[in-house]
């Protein structure tokens, strides 16, 4: 099966900056790239191919194609009923809501889609850059109600600084938002589920304050402080590079690779592999074709096209399920 390109779906949120465009080369015409999604099936913005058989389909209809079908997925994914994550790029000029994403339980039952627990993986961030990471002491649902309507709601939460290459696992019931100045790529469940608490009184495109989700966010948040510690392990040498992981779950792994020169890397039966350039320019290469990629580019290798070989000197980050 063949390595496929794929190009992203934006999103234009009040809070985003032109870093994706300016810097990475998004083809976007909204004044605000807040986020591309590189990686997508979900309904809000999905992802297409780029080139080949394929070229212009959605991923989705990728996926659903007659002779690719869900083999192309792998076997972790069968117990999913969905596609399992989306990846993104986040470009927060100005800070995120404070905001909460619910369990799979909770918002299946709600909502209809998965929860969300990700992961965050900073790829450049201002001086004293900062985000909230859940609440700095065990609080109670009736004072954290209170503080939400006095606006006191920061006082409670969890300053964290942010510094290039620190890794953040949030997972879903946890306080969080992203800080101004902060470029992230975002490995997340496949949801678009997010109850906000504040919002800095700001306003949408309408003139009209932004909804807030106060009781969804109190039926599903922890108010007991989180482990923030960075999971990221030593980097491994392999041929070709290094290899750390920097967070697992069973919705994903994630690695970073570092490469110079060329490493080859397997995608098995059991998951398809997607690869993320953070930085630098790769070739990629599987049994049946090759790809290029720069900075900010998408691959997606799928499940069982066994070695794959990628040149280079760059920065990627590779996810399976």
């Amino acid at each position: 099966m063949k390595i496929e390109k794929l190009t992203p779906a934006f999103q234009d949120y009040l809070w985003g900056g032109t870093k994706l465009r300016d810097v990475y080369g998004k083809n976007c015409d909204y004044d605000k790239v807040a986020e591309s999604w590189e990686l997508s099936t979900h309904p809000a913005g999905e992802s297409r191919i780029l080139g080949g058989q394929f070229d212009g389909m959605t991923f989705g209809e990728y996926l659903n194609s007659v002779w690719e079908g869900r083999a192309v997925l792998g076997t972790n994914c069968e117990k999913f009923e969905f596609f399992p994550v989306l990846i993104k790029f986040i470009d927060a000029k100005d800070p995120l809501s404070i905001q909460v994403h619910p369990s799979d339980e909770y918002a299946l039952k709600v909502e209809g889609e998965y929860g969300k627990t990700e992961m965050w993986y900073v790829m450049d961030c201002e001086p004293g850059a900062f985000l909230y990471f859940g609440v700095n002491r065990e609080i109670t649902k009736e004072e954290f109600r209170q503080r939400i309507e006095n606006n006191t709601v920061l006082e409670v939460l969890n300053r964290v600084d942010v510094h290039p290459g620190d890794t953040f696992f949030i997972e879903s019931g946890t306080i969080h938002a992203i800080g101004a100045g902060i470029l992230i790529c975002e490995i997340q469940q496949n949801s678009n589920c997010t109850y906000r608490v504040y919002d800095y009184d700001r306003r949408g495109a309408d003139g009209k304050p932004r909804e807030l989700h106060v009781e969804k966010a109190l039926a599903v948040s922890r108010f007991t402080p989180s482990d923030t510690s960075d999971k990221q392990e030593k980097a491994e040498e392999v041929p070709g590079g290094t290899v750390k992981r920097l967070a697992s779950c069973r919705y994903f792994t994630t690695e970073k690779l570092e490469i110079s020169g060329e490493m080859t890397i397997e995608a098995a039966e059991d998951s398809f592999v997607s690869l993320i350039v953070l930085e630098g320019n790769a070739k990629i290469s599987g049994p049946e074709n090759t790809v290029e990629a720069k900075a900010g580019e998408s691959i997606f290798v799928p499940a069982g096209t066994g070695r794959v070989k990628i040149s280079g000197t760059c920065s990627i980050m590779k996810t399976t399920v």
